[in-house]
């Protein structure tokens, strides 16, 4: 007879530590990246670069532009968790946050795993639940308040290259400046319910859930419908009677993150070519449009397709010749230390959270 197999479900962390995850958004950023120097890397124009000392102080301040992107994360998961979360624990947690985010696809994300790992901080489900919300309706606020403020100083007629073609979104054909409104109009729609869920009325809201599901073509994610609702009763009741200082700092650190991760862009650029103040507001705003393309990737971490959209957006700033040698750079600062920092720091993680604080060892017993 035979055996019956056992449908064991994989903890989050033994599904990111699978090797296929890792190697499989190397293989296709790489991919691109190479194709992309090979088609339209100019060796000429390479070799011109003259790589003066300002060149170098720009590259040094997209360095430190990346750094100040985590140290808000950090900074904003010591607010949230009343610091509870030591500095060493923070970025132990974020790059591993970032890890899972890197090997997952962008319209998925890692938000269980997110939670997963907050949980062995000594938080409870519920906390650690209520942060990784918190710290999504903070993305999404900030993005939300930027578009409309970007986009009145630098005008909409630049921002969506003619140069790039169609795309076909369930099945659709639409064009880039299409794609862009259709996912603000959702980003939009998904902060309003986060707000109406969290803070006017969460047991309504998990009601409205639940019956939505509850129709026959639904049924299968009903489930999930009530685990839903059940998170943002829990995120409710842990966010509610927060202060408002509490709010005006988690969205600065929020603020600090996303504005670093932009600039970086920007000052690789400036590194290679000199543009103006308004220049650098539209290579802002149009970053903030491939945020949309690249959120829709099925790709893990969008590996190629944000370097594509990189080439098509932004060649409009760079000499020409050299665009996909600095999309590549770009990558190297904002993509892949997550990957090999994610390898090095996740042994260490699980030693700490599932064996102590202290590595084990054995003493000799004393005569």
């Amino acid at each position: 007879m035979a055996k019956k197999r056992r449908n064991k479900k994989r903890s989050p962390i033994r599904k990111i530590m699978d090797p296929k995850r890792i190697i499989i958004p190397i293989v296709l950023g790489l991919g691109v990246a190479g194709y992309l120097l090979y088609s339209e890397l100019d060796p000429k124009a390479f070799r011109d670069i003259d790589f003066t000392g300002r060149t170098y102080f720009w590259i040094f301040i997209a360095l430190l532009a990346a750094g100040a992107r985590e140290f808000g994360y950090m900074y904003r998961l010591r607010i949230l968790s009343d610091k509870r979360i030591s500095w060493r624990n923070a970025f132990d947690d974020i790059m591993l946050w970032e890890f899972s985010s890197a090997i997952t696809p962008s319209v998925v994300g890692g938000s269980g795993v997110a939670i997963f790992i907050l949980s062995k901080e000594k938080l409870s489900v519920g906390r650690s639940t209520a942060i990784v919300m918190t710290t999504a309706f903070l993305d999404e606020l900030f993005y939300v308040i930027s578009v409309p403020l970007l986009f009145v100083v630098v005008g909409t007629t630049a921002l969506f290259p003619d140069t790039i073609p169609n795309m076909e979104v369930f099945g659709m054909k639409l064009g880039v400046q299409q794609v862009f409104w259709i996912g603000y109009v959702f980003i939009l729609i998904l902060i309003t319910v986060i707000l109406l869920g969290i803070f006017v009325s969460p047991q309504g809201f998990k009601k409205l859930l639940i019956r939505v599901f509850s129709l026959p073509f639904l049924k299968r994610w009903l489930r999930a419908a009530y685990r839903t609702g059940d998170e943002v009763v829990t995120t409710s009741d842990e966010l509610r009677e927060k202060p408002f200082i509490f709010w005006v700092r988690a969205f600065l650190a929020t603020s600090l993150s996303w504005t670093a991760r932009y600039l970086t862009a920007n000052f690789l650029l400036l590194a290679f070519t000199s543009f103006g103040f308004m220049d650098n507001l539209l290579v802002l705003s149009r970053q903030l449009v491939m945020w949309v393309i690249m959120l829709i990737s099925p790709t893990p971490g969008s590996a190629g397709v944000a370097e594509i959209a990189f080439d098509q957006f932004l060649a409009d700033y760079t000499p020409i010749g050299i665009m996909a040698a600095v999309a590549f750079l770009w990558r190297l600062f904002t993509y892949y230390p997550y990957l090999f920092l994610g390898i090095i720091i996740l042994p260490r993680w699980i030693q700490r959270v599932y064996l102590g604080r202290k590595l084990i060892t054995f003493k000799k017993p004393q005569k």
